[in-house]
């Protein structure tokens, strides 16, 4: 009894099965443009949010040409930390321009946007770690 073609099943050591996963190394430096976005920001203190961004931005320069999907990812983090550097100090500027009234705001605001980019940057991580090319919401992509 003869087994159709579209049935088999590659082995697992295959290249052509899993050519369009990208390999251990470039996952896992996918994951680090994610994490090193929360590295960032403890080495350069919390001022603002603006040591979200220096993690991913170092790491993308450096890999973005040998690796395509860092280069993707590292992209995608680099965005993502810009923007929410760009609401955080909207959110100083609110408070600044009120006086410190804008603090009624600004605060609460600040935390929801401080929680989801905690979420977001794991979820990215892991999603990198897998393979997938994770995107973020609410995002503007500046650089493409």
């Amino acid at each position: 009894m003869s087994v159709p073609p579209e049935s088999v099943v590659p082995p697992p050591n295959d290249p052509a099965a899993s050519s369009d996963l990208p390999s251990a190394q470039q996952r896992q430096w996918a994951m680090f443009a994610h994490l090193s976005a929360l590295l960032g920001l403890v080495i350069t203190g919390h001022w603002l949010g603006w040591g979200c961004f220096l993690g991913p931005l170092v790491i993308w320069l450096v890999k973005k040409d040998a690796m395509p999907f860092v280069d993707d990812q590292g992209k995608e983090a680099l965005n993502f930390n810009i923007t929410v550097a760009i609401v955080f100090f909207a959110l100083f500027l609110l408070t600044l321009l009120t006086l410190g009234l804008g603090v009624l705001v600004a605060w609460p605001v600040g935390v929801v946007v401080g929680v989801a980019w905690l979420v977001f940057t794991i979820v990215a991580a892991i999603r990198a770690n897998e393979g997938v090319r994770y995107r973020y919401p609410f995002t503007l992509r500046l650089i493409r």
